[in-house]
Formats: structure tokens, sequence, C-alpha cells
């Protein structure tokens, strides 16, 4: 069995997915730097998401392997899938916060759920997420008392309150206007440079996530079309990456040739 390179922290090869006759990945590859902020883009509906449930081992993949610090994730080694869970954080898309515990509460159930740290350190360790998530003043509020930012933070003190290696972000500013969408890519790598873990995102946003990441990959038609550094994707003349990027240009000079009494381009 190949190994990853030790400046891997997570290695995906050659995975598929697919639901009845829709195919959704079909032998997508990704090499995740250790210490690193790894963004995945793509259109809606590309399977951003169910890639990033295959590598949090949510989901189970059809074919493929993902390797995390070197070791082969099987159903047939549940140890190093138990190691793995617990070394790695999930940022679900809605948060999944508990409307009916207090921040604190929210903070602390990781550590219940998956250690044997005494209740005195697990208090220690939640408030502590919790401080350096600037949230030290609302340890009694509930979710719902919260501002959508806050909810944001408060989702991000849960999942690294256990310290993890490895934090999956799924579409984390889904539904943000670009001042919010900006705040939470800031916030994102502030904190990953802070607490050192490896992160992977998933967005279709694209200069935001160009200014945050370490390295950035484009899924297309169930395969990462393009992996490298943001500015070799900002340098990039590959069609599918063009069409991608520079969408939002190719929207003001259609719009302009309307304005001159131009027609829209035709669709392939």
């Amino acid at each position: 069995m190949a190994e990853a390179p030790p400046s891997l922290l997570l290695q995906v090869k050659g995975v598929h997915k697919r639901f009845g006759d829709n195919i959704v990945l079909s032998g997508t590859d990704l090499d995740v730097p250790r210490g690193s902020l790894v963004t995945v883009l793509g259109r809606s509906g590309t399977g951003k998401s169910v890639f990033l449930k295959c590598l949090a081992d949510i989901m189970p993949a059809d074919e493929g392997q993902v390797l995390f610090d070197g070791k082969l994730l099987t159903a047939a080694d549940p140890v190093t899938r138990a190691e793995f869970r617990r070394r790695c954080s999930f940022l679900f898309q809605s948060n999944a916060l508990f409307d009916s515990l207090t921040a604190l509460e929210n903070v602390r159930l990781p550590l219940e759920q998956t250690s044997d740290a005494s209740d005195a350190e697990i208090q220690e360790r939640s408030l502590e997420a919790l401080r350096q998530l600037e949230l030290e003043q609302h340890l009694h509020s509930y979710p719902s008392q919260m501002s959508g930012g806050m909810q944001k933070r408060l989702a991000l003190a849960r999942a690294i309150v256990t310290r993890p290696e490895l934090v999956l972000f799924d579409e984390p500013t889904a539904g943000l206007d670009p001042l919010r969408r900006n705040a939470v890519f800031l916030m994102i790598a502030k904190y990953q440079r802070q607490f050192g873990f490896t992160a992977v995102i998933v967005t279709h946003d694209v200069q935001e996530a160009m200014a945050a990441s370490d390295r950035v990959a484009l899924l297309d038609q169930g395969r990462m079309h393009f992996q490298g550094t943001p500015a070799e994707f900002a340098q990039s003349t590959d069609a599918v990456v063009t069409s991608f990027r520079d969408s939002a240009v190719a929207l003001g000079t259609a719009l302009a040739s309307l304005r001159h009494g131009g027609s829209l381009p035709t669709e392939d």
C-alpha cells in the first residue's frame, strides 16, 4: 500500500461516489499539506459537500482511498477510523448548534462525548475556547440569542475545543452578504494560523478563497480539474478555470454589450 508523503496530512486518491444513476464523484484526488488552508471551489451542485463528507468519513465512498497522516482509512480498520475522528472536526454549513443548549454547553458537548477528561478540565478547556473566540461574555446565551457571526464563532469554538489537527468546513459562508463572507474567511484564516490546525474548506466564493488560502482546487464534473496556489489559479489560462474564475468579468462584459445594443451570448 502506497503511503502519503510526510508533508501531507490528508491525501485523497480516485474517490468515486454515485447515487443511483447520478455520478457525483468520478475519480477525485486532493493533496492537503500539513498546516495549510486548502479551499475546494466549484459551482453549486458539483458535489463539493459530498466530497467533504467522504473525507470526513460521514459518507462512505464507493471507490478510492483517503489517507490521513499516512494511514489508509477503511471500514476494515475501525481503530484507524476512530483515531481519525478524534483528530478531526467538521463544521456544517448550518453550524449544527443545539438551540436548547447554551454557548458553554454546546462547546462542552464534544469533550463530554469523546474524552475521558474530568468535569473540571472540560469546563476549563471549554471556557478557554470561548475566550479565544471572543465569546466569554456570552457563556449562558442560547444560539437564537446570538448574531449570525457569533454563531459561526461558537461553531468554530466547539470544533477546536477537542484540539483537532484537521478541520473541515462545509460552505461556511452560504447565504451571507459580501462583508460577512469576508469576516468568516478572515476568522478561519486567523484561527487556523493561531491554533495550527489544517483546514479544508468547500465553497464557491472565489475571491475570498483566493485571498485566504494556501492552496485551491477546482472540482468539475466529478474530478479535481485544478490544484495549485492561488497565484497559479489566478494566472491559469485553462478554459474551465477561467470560465469559473472570471464569471463576474464575463457578466460585466455581457451587460456592457447589452447597454450598447448588443445581444446576449448564446450558451453552448
